[in-house]
């Protein structure tokens, strides 16, 4: 039971930040995980094609500043020492600082400040987790780097399994608010609705350990979220399971998730030929199965490709 609370507490929802003063799980409660500050992370080589790319006040610099959230694990979290940032995120973003030749610079900031950071060039690029959306691309550039997809939670042992929408009908589910997969999720219910199913009930938490105590005492029937958390918290806690996953941009489209820059920034190039430098050495592999989440692997970085429709997102 400890093992599963302290999983618990160490959860955190996309875009939001982690609370400095939580007890962070060892390594060993983390899934034989090295949750130490001194990682032993993936290394690779400057790759001058791509460092070639970079425009000029940026490689005079020598720093790649990043912005980032902290606080969901595997995705990004802090180490043993309640301050070093470590995850998938922090891993990838110090492979492509290291394959433009440059020292990351790795900021942590909320989700809402990320955006505001990318407006105004305080970043030059966000490794956070962020989704490609037709949205999001009148504002910015993105050079892929994994797959999106987003998953539903519930307590082991049941048999309620969800493939689509109507299976959610009459349901009370946790999500995280201003998230894909909540817009899905409201999509969805509204469609039940006029087809005259029971809506669901649609639950926001202030904290991690809150949805999931939640949905421990059977006051909510599922979490949704990306399918990195979901996975992790699966694998760590032990009492729940996947009951069902989907691509975070729709039925229709695979998502994908993407180093973010401002728009026309001149950065996204030299992104997409690091990402592809990266995965072409098996250095981009190596993070992912790390972080067991090898399966949300691309084969290359691609620069806005489609996104999430304008009318599946707020």
């Amino acid at each position: 039971m400890k093992r599963s609370l302290l999983a618990i507490a160490a959860l955190q929802l996309v875009g939001c930040g982690a609370d400095p003063t939580a007890t962070q799980n060892t390594s060993a409660e983390l899934g034989g995980v090295n949750t130490s500050p001194e990682q032993n992370r993936v290394t690779t080589s400057r790759n001058e094609a791509a460092a070639a790319l970079l425009p000029a006040k940026v490689r005079d610099r020598g720093t790649l500043v990043v912005g980032g959230t902290i606080g969901s694990p595997p995705l990004g979290f802090v180490a043993d020492d309640n301050k070093t940032p470590i995850g998938i995120e922090i891993d990838l973003a110090t492979l492509v600082a290291s394959a433009l030749g440059l020292k990351p610079d790795y900021q942590v900031t909320s989700w809402e400040n990320l955006f505001v950071g990318l407006d105004s060039a305080k970043y030059d690029v966000g490794f956070a987790n962020i989704t490609v959306t037709e949205k999001r691309k009148q504002k910015y550039d993105f050079a892929t780097y994994r797959k999106d997809d987003i998953a539903f939670e519930a307590k082991k042992g049941g048999d309620w399994k969800i493939t689509g929408g109507k299976d959610v009908a009459g349901k009370t589910i946790a999500v995280g608010t201003g998230t894909n997969q909540e817009k899905i999720l409201v999509d969805w219910d509204e469609e039940n609705v006029k087809a005259g199913l029971p809506a669901a009930s649609i639950k926001y938490f202030q904290s991690p350990s809150d949805t999931y105590l939640a949905l421990s005492s059977g006051r909510i029937d599922a979490y949704f979220g990306p399918n990195p958390n979901v996975a992790y918290h699966v694998k760590v806690g032990g009492q729940t399971e996947t009951i069902g996953k989907f691509s975070g941009a729709g039925a229709t489209l695979q998502g994908l998730i993407a180093a973010t820059t401002k728009k026309d920034s001149g950065l996204v190039k030299a992104y997409q030929a690091a990402l592809n430098a990266v995965i072409a050495d098996g250095s981009y592999a190596k993070v992912l199965a790390r972080w067991n989440v090898a399966n949300e692997a691309v084969g290359k970085s691609e620069i806005n490709p489609p996104g999430l429709p304008k009318n599946k997102q707020k």
